[in-house]
């Protein structure tokens, strides 16, 4: 786990990070959207699609909050590697494992930052038929938004900065933080 000093900050070299959202906080808005979601879902059987690796912790904490059946996969997608932009291309890692044709499907994403991965997934699924297709993100960053895209539902809306924790990394670490971190302007 990560040293966070006293004063909760986190510094990674010469960068830090202060605290945006609290464990509390977060914990409190999933359990919201589990709820939402299974009140939107009753009746039907949706397959929740974790995109890897950010959704993870997300996913897994939203889902012990939703009461309706419901199946689970993952796909991944990458448009970082270890920077904190987005390269501005996003590449299919790995597949889907489940048949979506037919299939209420929810996207789980842990960031929307320019909308370029929606965007992508979009197109993806154009090439099946599923009944529906809807996204959570647990954090969205309107200001930086460049692709119309639609989230369905939102966890938080965020400034327009780099953030750290539950899920989120630099350079694939810090995603086991409980809470989530900004960098320090």
């Amino acid at each position: 786990m990560p040293v966070v000093n006293k004063e909760d900050k986190i510094v990674i070299g010469s960068e830090v990070f202060v605290p945006l959202i609290s464990a509390e906080k977060i914990q409190e808005r999933v359990k919201e959207l589990g709820i939402q979601i299974s009140k939107d879902y009753e009746g039907k059987i949706p397959i929740f699609i974790g995109v890897l690796n950010g959704a993870f912790l997300f996913l897994a904490d939203l889902l012990k909050n939703v009461y309706v059946d419901c199946e689970i996969d993952f796909f991944k997608l990458s448009s970082y590697g270890d920077e904190k932009i987005s390269s501005g291309n996003v590449t299919l890692i790995k597949e889907l494992n489940c048949d979506v044709n037919g299939r209420d499907i929810i996207i789980v994403e842990d960031i929307v930052d320019s909308g370029l991965s929606i965007k992508y997934i979009e197109e993806l699924f154009s090439r099946y038929k599923p009944a529906g297709m809807k996204v959570v993100s647990l954090l969205v960053k309107p200001e930086s938004l460049k692709y119309n895209v639609k989230i369905d539902y939102i966890g938080f809306e965020v400034p327009n900065r780099f953030v750290i924790g539950y899920g989120l990394d630099y350079a694939q670490k810090f995603r086991n933080l409980r809470s989530i971190y900004v960098l320090e302007e």
